[in-house]
């Protein structure tokens, strides 16, 4: 699979793993990584072989550490709305990725990268991690969606608390405010973030793509309005070769063998 010089791309068996590489700035973002993310977000979104990926950053210090602040340097007010407003953004393509999303965080998860993280389905902490939206810091806000996935994820009183103050927090309290999903030693994070994928990546792809759009659907949408919606993507299994399939291997007591999609 072709790499960049920015974000690596590769695969272990069915997990596909993006890298952001620039472990120099603290594979801080500029307009080339996130060139180079939407490309690698639609070659693993199209890659049947994958049922799950991982995006992680090189290196120990950050998974991303933020925007490239030398790019905000002469922008005009118009220019920072028009790249707000690129579609699709790096978060969006994460968020709509059709495929189970896994942040691997080894260290600075800080501004827009947390905010990458935050458009992750799962996110998985070193405990060296340190986790925070500083743009107040800077007299700005976030622009990547942390005011709107912040909210839902740590309720808002903490989401009030992080964005007023910038306050950057460590992997356990960012675990207890339901930030990250879990921490583990910093040794461990690979093998656990990839054994995690690969236990998702045994499953069937069709199954986990419609999981995937209706949990999308219950932060998007009215209680009854998702309900309904859940209601007709299972009825969708019904008619796949793999819900057959598992349903056999339950009734045999055995492993069952999903398809490709």
């Amino acid at each position: 699979m072709p790499d960049t010089h920015n974000v690596v791309t590769e695969t272990a068996g069915a997990v596909g793993i993006i890298t952001v590489n620039r472990p120099d700035k603290r594979n801080a973002l500029d307009g080339a990584i996130r060139t180079a993310l939407l490309a690698a977000f639609d070659r693993l979104q199209h890659d049947d072989a994958v049922r799950c990926v991982v995006l992680t950053g090189a290196g120990t210090k950050a998974f991303v550490s933020g925007a490239d602040i030398n790019e905000f340097v002469g922008k005009t007010p118009h220019d920072i709305l028009k790249a707000l407003l690129q579609s699709p953004s790096i978060f969006d393509a994460a968020d709509a990725f059709p495929k189970p999303l896994i942040a691997m965080i080894n260290g600075y998860a800080l501004g827009s990268g947390l905010e990458l993280a935050m458009a992750c389905d799962i996110r998985i902490a070193s405990e060296t991690a340190r986790l925070g939206q500083p743009e107040v810091n800077l007299g700005m806000m976030p622009g990547g969606g942390a005011t709107q996935r912040l909210p839902r994820l740590v309720g808002l009183g903490n989401a009030f608390k992080l964005l007023y103050t910038g306050q950057i927090i460590d992997a356990q309290e960012a675990l207890a405010i339901g930030l990250v999903d879990e921490v583990v030693p910093a040794g461990e994070l690979k093998s656990r973030a990839m054994l995690l994928a690969g236990m998702i990546a045994s499953k069937s792809a069709t199954a986990l793509s419609l999981i995937k759009e209706a949990i999308r659907a219950s932060v998007r949408a009215p209680l009854d309005d998702g309900v309904r919606h859940e209601a007709s993507l299972t009825s969708v299994l019904f008619s796949t070769k793999d819900m057959a399939e598992g349903i056999q291997a339950f009734l045999e007591k055995r492993q069952p063998r999903f398809h490709q999609p």
